[in-house]
């Protein structure tokens, strides 16, 4: 059963919709509400409603009107490069070794190293292991779907195999 979107709702909704800004912050929402008590409800209510999903302390993703039963996934490099905001972090272990054809597995768990984070996840129906540490191995930059992602050499990748 599908519950219904208010007016309110709606209306920043179906702005990042047009503007095709499924992942966001609350700072890209803030004029639609008198304060940020009264836009934590809000966004409270469509996690609820599992129209929104929060990817970190401070952003968030809206499931598309197109999704159907508000059914809807996101590759997990670009899950993993929002949750960790483009910086100080490297997908390692089978993941890149899986990326780079090294092995025909599908990773059960994205492993990631970050300097700044640690703890498990699971988002949409990835499992996302954050492990800190102090140096980062050697990494490059790639592109999926018009996003970026850093993801460790294929020679780093090599030991996973």
């Amino acid at each position: 059963m599908r519950k219904s979107i208010s007016q309110k709702e709606l209306g920043f909704i179906s702005e990042l919709e047009l503007k095709k800004k499924y992942f966001f912050k609350r700072s890209d929402i803030k004029q639609h509400f008198t304060s940020s008590n009264e836009m934590g409800v809000y966004l409270h209510r469509l996690m609820k409603k599992k129209r929104v999903i929060k990817i970190n302390r401070s952003k968030y993703f809206l499931i598309p009107i197109k999704a159907i039963g508000s059914k809807w996934s996101e590759h997990p490099f670009i899950i993993i490069d929002e949750m960790m905001d483009g910086k100080n972090y490297c997908i390692a272990g089978k993941a890149a070794a899986h990326y780079w054809k090294l092995i025909d597995q599908l990773p059960y768990e994205y492993e990631v190293y970050s300097t700044k984070r640690q703890g498990s996840y699971k988002i949409f129906n990835a499992k996302i292991g954050v492990h800190r540490v102090r140096k980062l191995p050697k990494n490059v930059e790639r592109k999926l779907e018009e996003h970026q992602f850093i993801i460790a050499t294929k020679g780093v990748s090599k030991q996973w195999t």
